[in-house]
């Protein structure tokens, strides 16, 4: 009687460490990947060569994991300190408005339209800042979340910051001080 009751208990709790042991190595490998990509990825030599740097932190995860689906996001800066485009703080108020009437303009380094991070996808060039992430996707090889109705998905992540070889001259990334109400009607001075 004692161990129907313990019994349930017991085997989820078991089920759980097994998951979150599971889960841990998969973090650890792809955390160990992840940085060795990421050595990798600022050589010079290794410009032309970024899909096969991918497909080793595939190899290393599928060899955990047969069934995990991993994908890769690379988006480069000019530098470390860049954290959003720099604008004109009209009514010096210390962030940036775009509310109709005090619209302030940014220079849109990465020539979206979008007041953002200035970001550009992909692996940059010379002396570039480069932030590569890699994300793993797979199935809980135990059915923990699912016999409480939680689903069974798994997601893990893991993100280096790396800066390419100055392997040549960074190239310009000329901003135009465009005004959010004037982007689409294509008048973008400043």
């Amino acid at each position: 009687m004692e161990f129907g009751i313990i019994a349930p208990v017991l085997f989820g709790l078991i089920m759980a460490a097994i998951q979150f042991s599971i889960d841990i190595y998969i973090d650890a490998v792809l955390n160990g990947a992840v940085q060795q990509a990421g050595r990798n990825s600022g050589l010079e030599d290794a410009q032309a060569g970024q899909a096969g740097i991918d497909k080793e932190v595939e190899r290393q995860i599928h060899a955990v994991l047969s069934s995990a689906n991993v994908s890769f996001t690379r988006k480069n800066y000019r530098t470390f300190s860049r954290t959003w485009e720099e604008y004109e703080d009209a009514n010096k108020n210390g962030v940036w408005d775009s509310d109709g009437k005090d619209e302030e303009c940014f220079y849109d380094e990465n020539n979206n339209n979008v007041f953002d991070d200035g970001g550009i996808t992909g692996q940059g060039g010379p002396q570039d800042v480069v932030v590569f992430t890699a994300t793993v996707k797979y199935n809980e090889l135990l059915p923990l979340k699912a016999l409480l109705g939680l689903g069974s998905k798994r997601e893990i992540a893991a993100t280096t910051t790396l800066m390419n070889q100055p392997f040549g001259t960074q190239p310009l990334r000329p901003a135009i001080c465009k005004f959010p109400s004037k982007i689409e009607a294509g008048d973008y001075g400043g």
